[in-house]
């Protein structure tokens, strides 16, 4: 079995947007931290963007500032991103 460092939905909407989270403590930090560790031990970091696909989608709606990825997610490694449109990231996908 592969191993792989998933990374979902570490979008703005939940730091900018509309459904800030401010919790657990340095979750945050964690995820960068996994992130730098898992591409220097050549562990492939699969990205998931959450996108609702409704017309009229308050949030997470493709091509808005929430739904977009962190500016930190960005800057770092992703061998692979895959698009969810539900809210489990294995249901609908390609994972």
């Amino acid at each position: 079995m592969k191993e792989v460092l998933l990374v979902i939905d570490v979008q703005n909407e939940y730091f900018t947007g509309k459904l800030p989270v401010t919790y657990p403590a340095k979750s945050f930090e964690k995820i960068l931290v996994a992130m730098d560790h898992a591409h220097a031990a050549h562990m492939p970091v699969v990205v998931i963007q959450h996108t609702n696909p409704a017309s009229d989608a308050a949030t997470f709606k493709k091509g808005t500032d929430g739904w977009e990825l962190h500016d930190e997610i960005k800057r770092r490694h992703a061998d692979i991103i895959i698009e969810k449109t539900l809210p489990g990231s294995f249901t609908g996908t390609s994972l």
